[in-house]
């Protein structure tokens, strides 16, 4: 991947896509295309098949989805794996058609069995059920991962899916009613600062654990992996199996230990209620990140800096929502 090379990013102003963006921004690369969803929606087939036709990128990061917590998925299935669906099989496609070298697809760490091995490696695939919350986006996913595949296989092209872990940071979705557990954490404790009040719910037990990276750290995976060399890149790309690699810390936390860690970043004083009568969702969710560090990639960014520097980046925000309620 050359600095000058057109490199598309679907899903730019997300908060993977626009890590994605910042990284490759930071290492000099010249020629990144961009479409905004009012610019181009990319469950319209059509659409997204003329702007491969004209633009002929060259390598493209998938990193467009709808996403969300464990409410949304909950409130809206059909909607989760309908547009995932169609705009992955968009976008896969017309890489396809258009001749793009690499696309790296950016999934889930829920494409995982619930209760499959902990950590969890690239093998656990299909292994088991998967966890009924978020299964329609899993499924979503997974038939993404299925169909980079089958085109390595009958067309020769050469994508390769990644599987992030939980992610946080810039960007980030603060929306109580279709967050993820760490947004909701400090969107609810920053309500708390704001309000002087003496408590902040937390849904479930605060016994499961989660895995965090830090989206800049992700960002710096997904290019180094898009900019392997070809024979270790190749590697990656074994017809009998297939091509995924996870990108995660390697390490968890319970949902109490990351409860208490947003508290003392955000200096709050209050006490964590845990409200049992709410789900859990899957008990453990770690990534088996072997085949990552064996190539060389490690994170760098720590839990504690990575929601210090979210919240240095929010602060002012949040506390203002808070504050006008």
């Amino acid at each position: 991947m050359k600095k000058d090379s057109r490199i598309y990013i679907a899903g730019h102003r997300g908060l993977v896509g626009s890590a994605i963006h910042r990284e490759l921004e930071r290492l000099g690369y010249t020629n990144i295309l961009t479409r905004t969803r009012a610019e181009l929606d990319l469950v319209d087939t059509e659409a997204v098949n003329n702007f491969f036709a004209q633009e002929k990128p060259e390598y493209v990061f998938l990193a467009a989805a709808k996403v969300g917590g464990i409410l949304a998925n909950n409130n809206y299935p059909a909607d989760f794996i309908h547009d995932n669906l169609i705009l992955q099989t968009n976008i896969i496609d017309a890489s396809y058609k258009n001749g793009v070298d690499r696309l790296l697809f950016l999934g889930s760490s829920c494409i995982y069995p619930k209760m499959a091995p902990q950590p969890m490696p690239e093998s656990s695939l299909l292994t088991g059920p998967l966890e009924p919350t978020n299964r329609p986006y899993a499924l979503a996913k997974i038939a993404g991962i299925e169909m980079c595949w089958s085109y390595n296989r009958q067309y020769g092209t050469r994508y390769l899916a990644a599987m992030p872990t939980n992610l946080y940071g810039p960007g980030d979705n603060y929306d109580l009613a279709n967050s993820h557990v760490l947004p909701a954490l400090i969107r609810k404790t920053a309500e708390a600062i704001a309000n002087n009040a003496p408590t902040v719910t937390v849904w479930g037990t605060g016994t499961p654990k989660r895995e965090l990276l830090y989206s800049d750290d992700l960002a710096q995976a997904c290019v180094f992996l898009m900019a392997l060399e070809d024979a270790t890149y190749g590697k990656l790309l074994n017809e009998a199996e297939p091509p995924l690699i996870n990108i995660g810390t390697g390490e968890d936390v319970t949902i109490r230990e990351l409860a208490e860690t947003v508290a003392r970043v955000l200096g709050y004083k209050g006490e964590l209620v845990f409200d049992a009568t709410k789900p859990d969702g899957t008990p453990r969710k770690l990534m088996n990140v072997d085949r990552l560090h064996s190539l060389g990639w490690h994170h760098t960014t720590s839990l504690e800096e990575g929601i210090r520097r979210t919240w240095e980046q929010v602060r002012g925000s949040l506390l203002q929502t808070a504050d006008s309620r």
